[in-house]
């Protein structure tokens, strides 16, 4: 059956900002889950992001965390797109880094390995 609605938008693999409370922080990643008991996310603190994208430039052993936030701290999920001239994080990252998002996020599915 297929997604509707925020379901399908936030999809697993979506990039997205999440915006939290109590603390109120922000994360940036992508969508591993989305329940009705909340979210997991494969990302990073957004206070981290420049630090995180240079680690990652230099070659440092740097990866993104697997996280669950619970519904009440979720405040706000927007998808990473860019804006008019202004890119998204997603593409912010690439340029500082050196490195695709995806692969960093681990968005691509690693081979099947066959068996013999």
């Amino acid at each position: 059956m297929p997604k509707s609605g925020a379901a399908a938008i936030f999809a697993r693999g979506a990039v997205v900002l999440v915006t939290l409370n109590s603390p109120r922080e922000k994360f940036w990643g992508a969508v591993l889950e989305l329940t009705a008991a909340g979210l997991g996310v494969r990302g990073i603190d957004l206070t981290c992001f420049d630090d995180f994208a240079r680690l990652v430039r230099d070659g440092e052993p740097a990866a993104a965390s697997a996280v669950f936030f619970p519904m009440h701290r979720i405040e706000r999920i927007e998808l990473d797109t860019r804006n008019g001239n202004i890119p998204s994080l997603a593409e912010r990252f690439a340029a500082k880094s050196g490195c695709d998002t995806a692969e960093i996020l681990e968005l691509a599915q690693p081979p099947v390995e066959r068996r013999r």
